[in-house]
């Protein structure tokens, strides 16, 4: 049964889990997940659940919603997936890990936080690149030769030798230490040389997918997963 963890600020507020097909979200009382902020909207988003999918869909909200960081108006959902709305974060997980214009529009406000005016200027930055490399994309962040590496063939490999298609740097790198396998319309880190050298969003790794956003560090070179979706 799929759970909906809902976090502000970073501390979790409510665990939902619901049999229900369909779950809106806003900020009035009526909604199955109320966030009680003015850059929520009434009506803000809802999930529709069918078989063993999930959907996400923007009710045309004011300030938008953010999935793993890119504005969706629609998308289907994955396992630790990270929805964005106003100053809330609701991860998304297949199954349950714990049990237990203006403000005349419908009342709601403009965000102008910094978190969102972020947000929204890396979810354009993101469409931009994806839009010119025709794909998913590493964006390097820190020590890295180049600024985008694009993410075009089945098997895309990181490492300290010269035949390497990303080059990392760092100390006791292997020669070849990680790769990149894109499968279906989704990648996946895995790695392929010392234990230790090779983490995602600050975690040691072995073998697992990407997400939009997510932070690649390979010895000492660090980068950012665009997702080939717009």
């Amino acid at each position: 049964m799929p759970e909906i963890v809902v976090k502000y600020e970073d501390k979790i507020i409510e665990r939902v889990v619901s049999e229900k097909k369909r779950i809106s979200i806003g900020r009035t009382h009526d909604n199955d997940i109320v966030l009680d902020n003015r850059g929520v909207s009434r009506k803000h988003a809802q999930i529709e659940f069918n078989d063993n999918a999930a959907v996400i869909i923007d009710n045309e909200s004011l300030n938008g919603t953010f999935v793993n960081n890119r504005k969706i108006s629609e998308e289907l959902l994955r396992d630790g997936d990270t929805i964005t709305i106003g100053k809330y974060s609701l991860t998304y997980h297949t199954e349950v890990s714990h049990m237990p214009s203006n403000a005349s529009m419908d009342g709601t406000m403009v965000l102008n936080t910094k978190k969102q005016k972020d947000l929204l200027q890396q979810d354009k930055f993101d469409r931009e690149i994806v839009i010119r490399m025709g794909g998913s994309v590493l964006v390097g962040e820190e020590n890295t030769d180049f600024s985008e590496y694009p993410i075009e063939r089945n098997v895309t490999t990181i490492g300290k030798a010269k035949f390497v298609h990303i080059h990392a740097r760092g100390f006791m790198l292997s020669g070849i230490q990680a790769k990149i396998v894109k499968e279906n319309e989704q990648c996946s880190l895995v790695n392929l040389g010392r234990k230790g050298k090779v983490k995602l969003n600050g975690e040691d790794v072995e073998s697992q997918l990407l997400k939009n956003g997510d932070i690649v560090q390979v010895g000492k070179s660090v980068y950012r997963f665009v997702e080939g979706r717009q």
